[in-house]
């Protein structure tokens, strides 16, 4: 037997075994408007160690999120909180990550402890007479490009450029570019990989 028939078999078993949670997780789903029990399906499945617990994960997300590809890896202690994720083909997301609703394209690679918010504006502020857990915000889909790597403890907030680099730590705020490597908090634009040269000054955000 050669290693992608395996693979075939290990993903139609862990298929099978996931089936009861999504269908609970689908029959429910005209009652979980804020994707609560998404999210719990999804921090249950994050408990599953090593690579059965990404076999399991990715095969209950490829049923339950917008899109999710066969062939990704998804970490230890890693959650989703929306199903409108979308995760491309060879993609790989490490341990203890933290995913809101976002397009991960093909071949990228985010390493450990990264959150990716769905976008700036969860929270309205604006209303002072009110608590802000009361305000209404907005949640944007964010979407980190094509063979990018988002290095560890990164919080995205904005969408990264296909084949960027975000440095550890970063905290991106406004979108990164395509080829560039950004790093920071707020995270700035540093060089371009294709001329590795320093681009143009950036203007300050407000």
């Amino acid at each position: 037997m050669n290693r992608g028939t395996a693979k075939n078999i290990v993903r139609a078993l862990a298929s099978l075994a996931v089936l009861p949670l999504y269908a609970a997780c689908w029959l429910l789903r005209p009652l979980d408007g804020n994707d609560s029990f998404f999210a719990a399906c999804s921090q249950l499945l994050s408990l599953l160690p090593g690579k059965t617990g990404s076999y399991l994960r990715v095969a209950f997300y490829r049923r339950a999120m917008e899109r999710c590809s066969a062939d990704c890896f998804i970490g230890f202690g890693t959650v989703f909180s929306q199903r409108a994720t979308v995760i491309g083909d060879r993609v790989y997301i490490g341990p203890q990550c933290n995913i809101g609703a976002s397009r991960i394209l093909d071949d990228t690679l985010i390493a450990s402890g990264v959150h990716v918010l769905s976008g700036t504006k969860q929270h309205g502020i604006a209303d002072l007479s009110r608590p802000i857990r009361e305000q209404t915000g907005s949640f944007d889909q964010i979407t980190i490009g094509r063979d990018c790597w988002i290095g560890n403890a990164s919080v995205i907030m904005a969408s990264v450029g296909d084949k960027s680099i975000v440095g550890a730590g970063s905290v991106v705020t406004q979108r990164v570019q395509e080829q560039a490597v950004a790093a920071g908090n707020p995270a700035r634009v540093i060089r371009l990989r294709a001329t590795d040269s320093t681009p143009p000054s950036q203007p300050t955000a407000p």
